[in-house]
């Protein structure tokens, strides 16, 4: 494994899960379990990569409340780096809820992230010196176009950026589009981000669209079908490890924490892929949003 830190950018949400135990009716109480934690793309990739063994500079805005001080000690607890991210008295921290299936699949989720509008190109510009001294940089889409174009164009390590959402994937290509170096390291999407980004209806299309914007990497996963890779020279289909599903939440970003940490070792593409397979493997089995056992299945 390479010396140096990974910093990851984005967000940190308390989560507040349900897990049906019976049928979902609609417009009805339905029984079930639920559970509150701390999680976020970003604070979940972040998470993962430590459980990897890394070291992690974390920067995030947390909210004064309760929940914000909650997910505060929680990342510390963890051994994150937070000397990056800010406290923000009078705001209310990320939240996310999500009620899921009793097969495991989402049916519904509501993300209240209005405080990560804090990260702004100033944040991040009185940061960037330490995030420039990073092996490799992880951010997602929950910040603004503004603060991704910045990022792109005064980074000097590579960036992975995961899509989050169809409703925030756009964000990444539109500041793809309005950087000036117009180059990104990698991005990983959820087939239905990748689609519903690029207007195409195959995953390989997607692929090849976004490839030549300027990613480098990209990298559509599929759920079950597993993943599509593609670097512009070529497209490769990895199959997923098959898995009995407790909980899909949090497998899209073991995946590319499990990227990240194959590609710190030096893994070339898209064999660095399999390692995010396992990663998400080892979450899908698990009640948590990160597998506290993730380090057994790679």
């Amino acid at each position: 494994m390479i010396d140096g830190y990974v910093t990851v950018i984005g967000g940190v949400n308390m989560d507040i899960a349900a897990a049906l135990t019976a049928p979902f009716v609609a417009a009805d109480s339905v029984p079930g379990q639920v559970t509150l934690g701390c999680g976020g793309v970003a604070r979940n990739i972040a998470h993962n990569l430590r459980l990897m063994g890394h070291e992690v500079k974390f920067v995030s805005v947390f909210g004064g409340e309760t929940f914000g001080e909650m997910c505060w000690h929680e990342c510390q607890a963890i051994g994150l780096d937070l000397t990056l991210s800010e406290r923000c008295e009078g705001m209310r921290n990320g939240l996310y809820l999500c009620v899921n299936d009793q097969t495991g699949d989402m049916i519904a989720a509501v993300a209240d992230t209005d405080i990560i509008s804090r990260i702004t190109p100033a944040f991040l510009e009185a940061r960037i010196e330490d995030i420039n001294k990073s092996a490799l940089v992880i951010a997602d889409t929950n910040i603004s176009i503004e603060a991704l174009r910045y990022l792109i164009d005064h980074c000097k390590v590579p960036i992975i950026v995961d899509a989050v959402s169809t409703a925030k994937a756009p964000r990444i290509i539109k500041a793809l589009q309005q950087s000036q170096t117009k180059r990104l390291y990698a991005l990983k999407l959820n087939k239905q981000e990748a689609l519903s980004a690029t207007r195409c209806e195959t995953e390989k299309d997607a692929a090849d669209q976004l490839t030549s914007m300027g990613f480098n990497q990209v990298y559509i996963t599929l759920g079950s079908n597993g993943v599509h890779c593609s670097d512009s020279t070529r497209h490769e289909h990895l199959k997923a490890v098959p898995s009995r599903v407790i909980n899909t939440t949090g497998a899209g970003d073991a995946f590319i924490a499990g990227v990240a940490h194959a590609l710190l070792e030096k893994t070339p593409f898209p064999d660095c892929a399999q390692t995010g397979l396992k990663a998400a493997h080892a979450t899908l089995l698990s009640l948590q949003t990160v597998n506290p056992d993730i380090n057994n299945y790679l």
